[in-house]
């Protein structure tokens, strides 16, 4: 038996003896979500014959993106497959409810499917159902089963926007040897910078199918709001326009502490200011509601903003309690903080806000987007502390110099505008592969 077939036959008696388990939780999370009886069986491969009308017996691309990041960065490469390959249908798949949602409003998307277990035989019911030609994983989504099914099914498969964190990266390497198979069904590494090159081929990967792409997220398109559209946008959350705006964004359990005692701290000082918070799962809005009453801060939901009957004021706290928003709150802001980096998870997407001209501070924890920050920091298109007690002070410092506020976020906005084309890369690498497929079957 070769050290492949060793591999792939220890991993099939592992997922058959978790079975049993994640049948039962995933059935009790899809009553507890609401996905219903369909959304349960796509884990398993089997999707409603009437759901797969949409792709007309056409080829298909199906593109993976586990949630509603990875869902937001392939946003750019979507449109671009769409205009490379307009005679073929585009499936995404997702693994969260709120990836699901963001994808369902993506116009280039053809039809939305949650992604099936890697169970062989669910692996090989979604694929016989869906017949991709081609299959785009976003970022380091790495399933043997799915890869290796794919492959004998004919389609190529390549890592879209790629990275290796600083943290997965010492596991990986210890783990090279059971991924060198995987890695290897692998037609394309698009990875998102040089150094993700270099260890994604460390740890296995073909060096001669590995390329630095560059970043999806960088090709969003920079620009700079005018104080109409802010207004326009405040109009639509019942912000009073003239008064400063701070969006926290992603936050996590004890970010919400600190940004809820720096409010304080400046409403203290007498500002007229307001507050929007941004959970990084919608589903905590609840939680954050009772850390804003106990603190003593008036607020309401996003959702049940059409029950309101005026404006909020100097304050007051918009809890968003829904996806897809973010970059119209980002509109209504005069400066934001980015989440996911005063507590140890590795920061969120700081390139949106950037994108917008939206001066920003985010903590020590960013490396997850190491080289977006490291160089935001170089150019001066952003503000970083080193714990939770310097937020205030960063804060006021924005507040109180509106010149340097606009002139961080016009250096945030070029940094976008300067490292754009990596949607450009990706399609290369996906059109010579589908010409090579192409010549062999001739």
């Amino acid at each position: 038996m070769t050290e492949q077939a060793l591999f792939y036959l220890v991993y099939d008696i592992l997922l058959a003896l978790l079975a049993p388990f994640i049948f039962l939780y995933q059935f009790y999370r899809s009553l507890k979500r609401g996905r219903g009886v369909s959304g349960f069986a796509e884990r398993f491969g089997l999707i409603d014959a009437e759901r797969l009308a949409p792709l007309g017996g056409r080829e298909v691309i199906w593109i993976h993106a586990v949630s509603v990041g990875e869902t937001q960065a392939a946003k750019p490469l979507l449109k671009a497959l769409k205009d490379r390959f307009p005679g073929m249908r585009l499936v995404l798949s997702t693994v969260t409810e709120t990836g699901r949602e963001v994808a369902e409003k993506i116009a280039e998307v053809d039809l939305c499917i949650y992604f099936p277990f890697d169970h062989g035989f669910a692996v090989r019911g979604a694929l016989r159902r869906i017949k991709p030609s081609l299959v785009v994983i976003v970022e380091t989504e790495i399933w043997p089963n799915f890869i290796r099914y794919a492959r004998k099914g004919g389609a190529p498969v390549v890592l879209a926007n790629g990275r290796i964190s600083d943290r997965s990266f010492p596991r990986y390497l210890k783990l090279k040897g059971l991924f060198g198979p995987v890695l290897a069904g692998v037609d394309a590494f698009c990875m998102q910078s040089a150094e993700d090159a270099r260890r994604i081929s460390a740890i296995g990967a073909p060096q001669e199918r590995v390329f630095a792409a560059g970043n999806l997220k960088y090709d969003i398109a920079a620009r700079i709001l005018s104080v109409q559209e802010r207004n326009a946008a405040r109009n639509r959350y019942l912000i009073p326009p003239g008064m400063p705006v701070v969006v926290a964004a992603s936050t996590h359990p004890g970010e919400e502490e600190a940004v809820i005692a720096a409010y304080r701290t400046l409403l203290a000082e007498g500002r007229s200011l307001f507050l929007i918070l941004v959970p990084r799962h919608p589903e905590r809005a609840g939680a954050v509601s009772e850390l804003l009453s106990r603190a003593g801060f008036p607020h309401g939901l996003r959702s049940r903003l059409s029950d309101r009957s005026a404006t909020f004021g100097p304050g007051e706290v918009l809890i968003v309690d829904t996806i897809g928003e973010l970059m119209a709150l980002y509109g209504a802001a005069d400066l934001a903080f980015v989440g996911g980096s005063l507590v140890p998870v590795g920061g969120h997407n700081i390139l949106e806000p950037a994108s917008l001209g939206l001066a920003m501070v985010f903590g020590p924890h960013m490396h997850n987007f190491r080289e977006s920050a490291a160089l935001i920091l170089e150019r001066g298109g952003a503000l970083q502390i080193s714990e939770k007690g310097e937020l205030a002070a960063a804060l006021r410092a924005l507040l109180e110099d509106a010149e340097k506020r606009g002139e961080i976020g016009r250096r945030g906005a070029s940094i976008l505008e300067e490292n754009s084309g990596a949607t450009a890369r990706h399609i290369g690498v996906i059109s010579d592969l589908q010409r090579a497929r192409s010549q062999d079957e001739e």
